[in-house]
């Protein structure tokens, strides 16, 4: 079995078919995310004019030309859908759907190697934009049809397996939002502020280093700092220890969640300043964990957005939190709703490791099946 080189452009066929008779509505817009999968809209599509918007079939291969270097393209096989005017799509044409196998083709495109051949393609780009044109001219070597669906097999093994882990750990997920929100029906709400303390120690004799120093990203996690911290004293930082919370007072353009974070290591940090520093008074009452989970959840996300206030920049401030209202259950109750808690978030942590292995696994099915082809 050899190997057969071609340009791309003799194995596929672009598609423009749009939906100018407004045939097919908002229900069926979808977009493609960086993981090379297709998501619900953003935006809301209410007031967009549906007519330039494309359709896509099963077999289509849909990509962003100006993020496909991140990875996003996709390969449709839910049905159809309609994507905006400026993704691209193409398909096999008949010749490509007799050489090459649809998913074969898939795994090609979502290897590192590719995905630098775009950005070398587009260097020096005022807009990078990889077009359909670039597209075609790309050269692929491929074994033959057979030989790719051994590596394929493989590939879709692993990624039917990482589905049905992925959707236990979604329904994990529902027992933790039922049990939460059974609680706020079955107990009293009570404020926040009887329950935590504002935290101001600061690092005034410079314990703590540029080692210790933390920010807080958008998805509530402590993560080192990306700021230029040259000449700059840290004796002004707050210290964040164990089970201590921070937060950034500010919410405007944080992709409309508050910036928060807890403590979850036995290591003591230090943050800027601008942050906001509390813990819980008492952890016989309330469990910083707990906590945590409500404000881990979109509502609260809502919440502390509506209740910002200000115009050039909208905050949310101590006396904001301490107005929070949430159930407090039961140490007992808690305890176990933590436990599932952390079950969820050690099994969601297993389920990114799986997702990382599979794209790694790409360019080494793809040099396997050339191997084995020489």
């Amino acid at each position: 079995m050899g190997l057969t080189k071609y340009k791309l452009g003799e194995l596929i066929e672009r598609s423009t078919v749009n939906n100018k008779d407004l045939k097919y509505g908002i229900d069926l817009i979808a977009g493609v995310n960086n993981d090379g999968v297709f998501t619900s809209p953003k935006g809301n599509p209410l007031d967009v004019d549906l007519k330039p918007y494309k359709l896509v079939n099963n077999g289509a291969f849909v990509y962003n030309p100006t993020r496909i270097d991140l990875g996003s393209l996709a390969y449709r096989t839910e049905g159809f859908c309609i994507v905006s005017h400026l993704y691209i799509i193409f398909y096999l044409n008949e010749k490509g759907k007799g050489l090459v196998d649809p998913y074969y083709l898939y795994i090609y495109f979502h290897r590192d190697e590719f995905r630098r051949e775009v950005r070398f393609r587009n260097f020096g780009s005022q807009r990078p934009e990889f077009s359909f044109s670039d597209m075609a001219d790309i050269s692929i070597t491929l074994p033959s049809i057979e030989q790719q669906r051994k590596f394929v097999d493989v590939y879709l093994a692993l990624q039917n397996n990482l589905a049905a882990y992925q959707s236990k750990v979604e329904e994990l997920k529902l027992v933790c939002d039922g049990y939460m929100d059974q609680l706020k029906k079955k107990c009293g709400k009570v404020k926040v502020g009887d329950y935590v303390e504002l935290c101001d120690e600061r690092n005034s004799d410079n314990h703590y280093t540029l080692n210790d120093l933390r920010g807080i990203s958008i998805q509530k996690k402590f993560i080192d700092t990306k700021a230029d911290m040259q000449g700059v004293s840290l004796s002004p930082y707050i210290i964040v220890k164990p089970d201590y919370f921070a937060f950034v007072p500010v919410t405007s353009r944080n992709g409309e969640k508050i910036t928060l974070a807890i403590n979850d290591t036995d290591d003591t940090y230090i943050v800027s300043s601008a942050y906001t520093v509390f813990r819980v008074k008492d952890k016989q009452k309330l469990l910083p964990d707990y906590l945590f989970m409500f404000f881990d959840r979109p509502e609260f996300d809502r919440y502390s957005r509506f209740n910002s206030w200000g115009s050039a920049r909208e905050v949310f401030t101590m006396d904001d939190m301490n107005d929070v209202r949430i159930p407090i259950p039961d140490i007992s109750v808690q305890k176990e709703i933590v436990n599932i808690h952390k079950c969820y978030i050690e099994r969601q942590r297993i389920a990114a490791q799986l997702k990382e292995q599979l794209n790694n696994l790409c360019p080494i099915l793809i040099k396997g099946s050339l191997e084995t082809s020489n």
